[in-house]
């Protein structure tokens, strides 16, 4: 059996029950970051074998970790934060196991996606989640203008590093646009910034955010 188990985002407290139990359980858990996983798993006291899975090698990693499941290996699957899959190592493994008819189940929890969508105070459904914003300036623009066009609410990723040159590109494509961004939810410094493209410039151009970012655009209809 191969378990999808989500872990918190940020605030440890967010595992379920049931998480942790899976956990416990499992003969090998397959993390993104074996390192970054070791501080949620020693709080916990879970002492399991451990194996990275992350973009880089879930290719050929993916179906030897199902193959092992079909064996009878019970092997839980956990990412740095939030739910494996979404923008996160676990894709590939699901669909060997889909191929290999090997068990699988994905347990509900944490998600920084649908809890930025609701702290935004935007329209909740429906919603498009677009994953990490483009790297390169005129795909992000691009990315951006359809955002601005969609009649619902739009949800991604966005780098801190990169996040003011993406306020600046919705600036020059609609400067009364509503935007939010959320910064380390749950954690002790979280923060939800709501307003249009130069206001936020004006609130994080003085001190560049940290951590993880969602950048949430409002349906056109609150965009003109």
């Amino acid at each position: 059996m191969v378990s999808f188990v989500p872990t918190p985002i940020g605030n440890l407290g967010d595992i379920t029950l049931r998480a942790l139990e899976v956990l416990k359980d499992a003969d090998l858990i397959a993390c993104e970051d074996t390192r970054h996983s070791g501080k949620l798993l020693k709080h916990y006291e879970i002492s399991k074998p451990l194996v990275s899975l992350h973009d880089h090698n879930e290719k050929h990693r993916g179906p030897e970790l199902a193959a092992r499941a079909a064996q009878g290996t019970k092997i839980a699957v956990i990412s740095d934060a939030g739910t494996p899959c979404l923008s996160d190592p676990g894709y590939r493994l699901l669909q060997a196991c889909i191929e290999l008819g090997a068990p699988y189940t994905v347990l509900p929890g944490a998600c920084s996606i649908t809890t930025a969508l609701v702290s935004s105070g935007f329209p909740p459904h429906p919603f498009f989640f677009g994953g990490f914003l483009p790297f390169k300036k005129g795909k992000r623009s691009k990315e951006l203008q359809t955002a601005l066009d969609r009649d619902h609410t739009s949800v991604y990723f966005e780098s801190p590093h990169r996040i003011i040159s993406t306020l600046e590109l919705l600036s020059s494509l609609n400067s009364k646009a509503k935007v939010c961004i959320t910064k380390e939810l749950t954690k002790k410094f979280e923060n939800i910034y709501g307003g249009s493209p130069p206001d936020l410039l004006g609130l994080l151009n003085d001190k560049a955010p940290r951590g993880e970012l969602v950048l949430l655009i409002a349906p056109n209809e609150h965009t003109k």
